[in-house]
């Protein structure tokens, strides 16, 4: 399968992390937690699981099909 994972970083240190696997964001600092908390109730939620649809997938199609291809 595909896992789409989008990271935040502020300081060189990830503080927010939304995986597809999941299906939510989680925090790792106390910022963290309380964005996690805030986004996985709002919109962001939704149109990050729509990524995984809209770019992840259609672009793993493109690209199997280029190496195939290749083969």
């Amino acid at each position: 399968g595909i896992e789409f994972i989008d990271s935040y970083v502020f300081n060189k240190a990830e503080y927010i992390r939304f995986n597809s696997t999941v299906g939510r964001y989680v925090g790792y600092t106390e910022l963290g937690l309380k964005n996690a908390e805030a986004w996985n109730k709002g919109p962001q939620l939704g149109q990050e699981q729509g990524e995984l649809e809209r770019f992840c997938k259609r672009n793993a199609d493109l690209d199997y099909r280029a190496i195939l291809d290749k083969t």
